[in-house]
């Protein structure tokens, strides 16, 4: 369905959201060349935050071309195996996104907490074991919901109340009896955001109390300043996915979901390249040195 509150604004909201579909894939395209092309950058967090970016745009691709062809056309049709497709695609790369959140907040503990012993444990093969696992973690997890939804029948009328094809809208769509699959998905996404939240809680209070012991104000502002950029990151992830996944049901939140969503697709992917590139002094001068070659 869209948005169709204001469909009418169609080929307004098309211009709005495809500056942002492409404000986010270069800013991310961005930080994986400059991560890639800098050899300064070629350090663990840089790896993670690179894998980050490239699962982020493959995540937005599954969902925003397609509104932005709702937004532009009218055409508000997909196929039973493309709207499964997008879901298990678009959940997949979500659940890996919030693994690999919990992998940034693990890097950072060991970078500021156990620095003498960082290199050593971080190694290039433990960094791409740790990628493999996010993604083989998402798969795992969010693999039988899917396929276990898509085995039950839709005797229709199949009217999706959202602008992609996730979960939750599909789910009121079976006139099978859902609460098993409903179950089993609850439990499983609170898995997903619950063990990197622990992770994150655990690093970052750990990380806080050797912040506050460092002997120098200048050491204190630099530690905390990479960890900053992660923090806001993870405040807006978590923000809108607890919000869509995780709150108690209730009669008005198609809408709200859909709001959220939209943030969590188009807004957070925005602003992440921006919050990375922006708060991160390596990132700065690897972008001036890249300009300097230019020239």
């Amino acid at each position: 369905m869209g948005f169709p509150a204001v469909q009418h604004l169609g080929k307004i909201l098309f211009l709005v959201h495809l500056l942002a579909y492409l404000a986010s894939i270069m800013g991310n395209t961005l930080i994986i060349t400059i991560t890639w092309a800098d050899h300064r950058l070629h350090t663990p967090m840089y790896f993670f935050l690179s894998t980050f970016s490239f699962v982020e745009c493959c995540c937005i691709t599954t969902v925003i071309p397609k509104l932005l062809a709702i937004f532009l056309s009218g055409r508000q049709v997909i196929s039973f195996a493309a709207c499964f497709t997008q879901a298990f695609v678009f959940l997949i790369l979500g659940a890996a996104i919030f693994f690999l959140m919990g992998v940034l907040s693990l890097d950072r503990y060991l970078a500021i907490c156990r620095p003498l012993r960082y290199s050593s444990i971080m190694s290039p093969r433990v960094c791409s074991l740790l990628v493999t696992a996010c993604f083989t973690l998402g798969f795992l997890f969010m693999v039988v919901p899917v396929v276990s939804l898509s085995q039950l029948s839709f005797c229709g009328p199949n009217v999706i109340p959202h602008f992609f094809c996730d979960f939750g809208p599909l789910v009121k769509l079976s006139c099978s009896g859902t609460r098993s699959v409903e179950m089993l998905f609850s439990n499983l996404v609170f898995l997903v955001i619950f063990i990197p939240l622990l992770v994150t809680i655990l690093a970052y209070s750990n990380i806080i109390v050797t912040i506050v012991r460092l002997p120098s104000a200048k050491e204190r502002q630099k530690a905390f300043s990479t960890c900053s950029s992660h923090l806001i990151v993870l405040s807006l992830m978590y923000g809108s996915c607890l919000f869509i996944y995780v709150k108690p049901k209730q009669t008005s939140r198609v809408d709200f979901n859909r709001q959220a969503a939209l943030v969590n697709t188009v807004l957070t992917p925005v602003l992440n390249p921006v919050i990375y590139t922006l708060r991160n002094q390596q990132v700065h001068q690897a972008l001036r040195g890249a300009l300097c070659r230019g020239k």
